[in-house]
């Protein structure tokens, strides 16, 4: 599992399989995407507006990710 958080676009990114697969992008709600792979299982979740959904603080350490890099 990889969790990713990018602090200039406030995006948190849980990839739950590290596979490489082909993956559709399922909208969830407004701010939630998840990506569902082979056998309609959720690989990846996206959340947008992260900071106003979940206490990034309790999943530290997280990967910052720059922006543009």
């Amino acid at each position: 599992m990889n969790i990713v958080y990018n602090d200039k676009t406030d995006l948190l990114y849980i990839r739950l399989d590290d596979r490489k697969q082909n993956v559709i992008n399922r909208r969830v709600t407004e701010d939630i995407v998840l990506d569902i792979g082979e056998g309609d299982r959720i690989v990846g979740i996206e959340i947008l507006d992260a900071s106003k959904h979940v206490l990034l603080e309790k999943l530290l350490p997280v990967k910052y990710e720059l922006a543009g890099a």
